[in-house]
């Protein structure tokens, strides 16, 4: 980047003419992911990204020209659908999801490739593009079938990637065969040749098998969410794909010509049954290597100067503050944690359901620069890493955890698949003694590019994601330090006092890699740990953790101190190990936070399983950073100071993507912010039983508009205060199939329609509309209500309020502070006065009002309830406080009678205390129980009432 602090990069470096610049692929390629995410409703909760480019003592050229970004997320399936049907003669061979355009042309054997081999122009074609919506509707398709049990229609599914048609095809016809018609496929471009159709690699696509009696239902599903289905073929037990192509054949037929052959004829057993194994020779490369060269006149401030400005070590705020990392309601850990939600947490874990505490946790590990100088301690180190993630999260069992493999290699380069062989060896062997297993994974080998004359080769990387149930999901431990003045500092160290400081942060921010390489010689003593770990958790004798990765310790317990907005004292021993190794090895370990009441039988526990720990220092509730070693003094200093340094490159990053003055408020509030100052007037309670147990239960419309997403949270929140939520699609109201005059209450998360204006006005009625439904209701003019401003209908009048992109320019995810004012709100009723965090996720959230007016008789007749405000609860126009910059801070507009309200912010995403990332520790609730915001949805029952 222009200006940026970052000495160990080599200008001298070129880049390929066919690529996008790396720093254009890091922000583009994370904005694509982000806006794939957003639309789709699928939280991005968990990731990493690295970046690196060394010329290496061997004279080669190391780098990964296309920067890794990496994210992480968990599902579930019923147990009875684990198994796929087997093809049987007679079956529907069937086609769902988008249309098929000429994209993704050859996408599978371009990812194996050496950029630069290939055409350009073929390249390019051989890019998949999304389509986030289609993709939502597509998985509303497939869960309204397997929501039905038994009578799911779904035999056999399998979804459309690498190869397009001809392998997706051809796989769910195996072994027994069909006939398939090129023609009956969904085309967007009319112009692609039968090969193309056959070939695309376009996305969002199903091919599945159903019976015969099972069409219409599976068409009338496909129907009511706007998919395409196309019937395509039929299994007819013949062992081939033969592919017909019925235009060919007609236009032979009406000019009483012969038939055309298939396009297609393949005896499936050739290419999907037992196919011979290859055989590959791989050649082990001798490498140079030289320790680790650091001027002796270099401090550890210079040092932590260069470390915390590395993208792999800095701050992800970059990446994590434009993506939604709330939706579905579901989520109980995302990436950001504490009062000042800094995004470091080592594990992302989710709900099963609303209603119980059980779901999953997932966590990635990862030491490419290490597979450097030795491939078998690099895939050795990224499953411990893995652990040392997970371990943050209480879990069933480490028996029960399973990974996902990621390799990463230019494998058929010299020297790269005998490091890619070492390393799945080196891999196998430690899972096997920790007892977890891969149960899936993939591979990128398109690994290198020719560049002015030199083969540039990527770091080998093996990327390993793992995951596991989670008994109880409020048992998560995450780094931020909350003890103030009674934390103590414990080490467990994996390495058991080596200091290997080779492929380290701190050796690449010198420009070099070094010669030794950390390693976990006890995998058995890693097991321990974790299992260790978990008893400590599972007996909540843990208030933070983190394990030392990038950075080394030194890194580590600085950002515990970040994410705390804490002061650490740390007093430590070198063990005649050296200055920069003490601080900067990356040698596997934990770092854990404990009260000084609980220090001796945390001790005792860990002494009784034969892991030691050591006493690192104290915490301070002041924000100073002390730092000796060997009794020398190396820091002494504010924690915010420090923190400015691993913030700087994301927001050097961020102004690439938004407003830069809104990036530069947030870069300067940020050292003076404190912990949110919040305050409830009243106590969250469950719903009475009496209104939980009624047979008879209100009906409350969350409508969907296809594209939507969000209303599976709504109405799950609706439910717990003891309604009953019903899922209508604007498909529902068109057809006449339901009708809105059985409602009480509807909720729009998207729609539009005449029927919702005589809703309106009904007086036994109420609506909420919520991010996307805030803007509807605004257009509809339901918020403030035309006797304020505005008229009733579709949006016409110019004066009517409404709400426009944010002022930073770009989506925001934030769980950001409000405060609730009076007002007629009927779902705000003695909630008044409280303020509290909620999350929030739009980006067109800034509420505009054209007529200056219409905006002094809302604030006259306290027609918004809910504004936006900073850490000491006052309100605010500040960004990032005021996420979209809203005139005096509004966040929800109510109608004078307080019936209908509309905002921007989700509290459906947040009224159990398990959904909210932080809340203040003096607060009196139950991590498990309800949380401030069920009483919105209560107060409309009990209106209703």
């Amino acid at each position: 980047m222009e200006g940026s602090y970052a000495p160990w990069e080599d200008p001298s470096f070129t880049y390929p003419s066919n690529l996008a610049s790396p720093l254009q692929i890091l922000i583009d390629a994370s904005n694509g992911a982000s806006d794939y995410g957003n639309k789709f409703g699928e939280p991005l909760i968990q990731g990493y990204t690295r970046t690196f480019g060394m010329r290496l003592p061997s004279g080669d050229r190391r780098e990964w020209l296309k920067p890794i970004m990496f994210s992480g997320g968990i599902g579930q399936i019923d147990h009875t659908h684990i198994s796929k049907g087997e093809p049987d003669i007679g079956m529907l061979v069937v086609k769902i999801g988008g249309p098929a355009y000429r994209i993704g042309m050859g996408g599978g054997a371009a990812s194996s490739m050496v950029s630069g081999q290939n055409d350009v122009e073929l390249d390019f074609n051989a890019v998949q593009r999304g389509d986030a919506e289609m993709a939502q509707k597509l998985y509303r398709v497939v869960r309204a079938c397997i929501e039905m049990g038994e009578d799911n229609p779904i035999i056999s599914i399998h979804d459309q990637g690498a190869g397009g048609n001809c392998n997706v095809v051809k796989e769910i016809i195996y072994p027994k065969g069909g006939q398939i018609d090129i023609r009956a496929i969904v085309v967007g471009d009319h112009t692609m040749s039968v090969l193309e159709i056959w070939g695309a690699e376009y996305q969002e696509q199903d091919a599945i098998l159903v019976k015969p009696e099972s069409r219409s239902l599976l068409q009338s599903i496909c129907e009511r969410e706007r998919v395409s289905m196309a019937v395509i073929g039929t299994i007819n037990g013949e062992g081939r794909v033969v592919l017909i192509d019925s235009v060919a054949i007609q236009k032979c037929q009406s000019s009483g010509l012969p038939p055309p052959p298939p396009a297609v004829d393949l005896e499936l057993e050739k290419v999907l049954g037992d196919m011979p194994q290859k055989s590959f020779e791989f050649h082990r490369m001798a490498d140079a290597r030289e320790p680790l060269d650091i001027a002796p006149g270099v401090t550890v401030m210079d040092s932590l100067k260069r470390v915390l400005r590395l993208p792999s070590v800095c701050s992800k705020r970059f990446l994590t503050s434009k993506v939604d990392r709330c939706v579905t309601g579901l989520v109980a850990q995302q990436q950001t944690v504490g009062p000042l939600q800094i995004p470091l947490s080592d594990v992302a874990v989710i709900a099963q359901t609303f209603t119980d505490l059980t779901g999953g946790a997932c966590a990635i590990g990862e030491q490419p620069i290490k597979g450097l100088l030795d491939p078998k301690a690099m895939a050795r180190l990224a499953v411990g890493e893995a652990l040392t993630n997970l371990v943050w999260a209480k879990v069933t069992s480490l028996s029960d955890v399973k990974a996902s493999g990621n390799w990463m290699y230019a494998a058929k380069l010299d020297g790269e698949g005998a490091a890619m062989y070492d390393a799945a060896i080196a891999l196998s062997d430690a899972m096997i003694e920790l007892g977890i297993a891969i149960d899936g994974g993939k591979d990128s080998l398109s690994m290198a590019a020719h560049v002015a004359g030199e083969v540039i080769k990527a770091p080998g990387n093996l990327v390993m994601s793992v995951y596991c149930t989670c008994p109880d999901i409020t048992k998560t431990v995450t780094p931020d330090l909350k003890l103030g003045d009674d934390g103590v500092l414990l080490h467990i160290d994996l390495a058991k006092g080596k200091r290997r400081i080779g492929g380290s942060a701190l050796a690449q921010v010198f420009d070099q890699i070094g010669k030794q390489c950390p390693d976990i010689e006890d995998v058995r003593y890693l097991k321990r740990v974790f299992e260790g770990v978990q008893v400590l958790l599972a007996d909540q004798l843990i208030s933070a953790g983190h394990d030392i990765s990038d950075g080394g310790l030194l890194v580590c317990a600085l950002e515990m101190a970040f994410s705390g907005n804490r002061g650490i004292t740390l007093d430590l021993t070198s063990h005649g190990k050296g200055l920069f190794q003490t601080l900067f090895a990356e040698e596997l370990g934990l770092i854990i936070e404990v009260s000084r009441e609980n220090l001796d039988l945390v001790m005792e526990k860990l002494s009784s399983e034969s892991i030691s720990a050591e006493i690192l220092g104290q915490v301070s509730a002041t924000p100073s950073i002390e730092l000796k070693v060997d009794g020398v003094t190396h820091l002494n200093g504010s924690t915010s100071s420090l923190r400015d340094l691993w913030e700087e490159t994301s927001f050097q990053l961020e102004k690439f993507q938004r407003l830069a003055s809104c990036v530069d408020l947030e870069k300067e509030g940020l050292k003076d912010r404190h912990e949110p100052s919040w305050e409830l007037s009243f106590t969250p309670s469950f719903t009475d039983e009496k209104y939980m147990s009624i047979a008879c239960k209100p009906k409350v419309a969350v409508i969907r508009e296809e594209g939507s997403n969000g209303d599976r949270e709504m109405a799950a929140a609706f439910y717990a205060a003891g309604f009953e939520p019903w899922d209508v699609t604007m498909s529902d109201l068109l057809n006449g199939s339901i009708s809105l005059h059985e409602f009480r209450g509807i909720v729009f998360v998207g729609a539009l329609l005449n029927q919702f204006q005589e809703f309106y006005k009904r007086p036994d009625t109420f609506s909420l509309g919520v991010c996307n439904g805030c803007q509807l209701m605004a257009l509809l003019g339901w918020v403030p209500g035309p006797q304020v401003g505005g008229a009733l209908g579709g949006g016409g009048d110019p004066s009517q309020p409404r709400f426009i992109h944010n002022e930073s320019g770009r989506f925001e995810c934030r769980f950001t502070s409000v405060t609730i004012k009076d007002s007629p709100a009927i779902m705000f009723r003695g909630m008044e006065g409280s303020t509290l965090g909620v999350w929030a996720a739009h980006g067109e959230g800034r509420a505009y009002f054209p007529d200056d007016g219409v905006l002094d008789r809302v604030l006259h007749s306290k027609l918004a309830p809910v504004r936006y405000c900073d850490d000491d609860g006052n309100e605010t126009e500040l960004y990032p406080f005021n996420l979209n910059g809203s005139p005096l801070g509004v966040a929800a507009i109510c109608s004078p009678d307080g019936r209908h309200l509309a905002m921007m912010p989700h509290p459906e995403r947040c009224f159990l205390m398990w959904q909210f990332p932080w809340y203040p520790q003096q607060w009196d609730v139950d991590k498990k129980g309800p949380s401030p915001w069920l009483r919105m949805f209560q107060n409309a029952r009990e209106w209703c009432s």
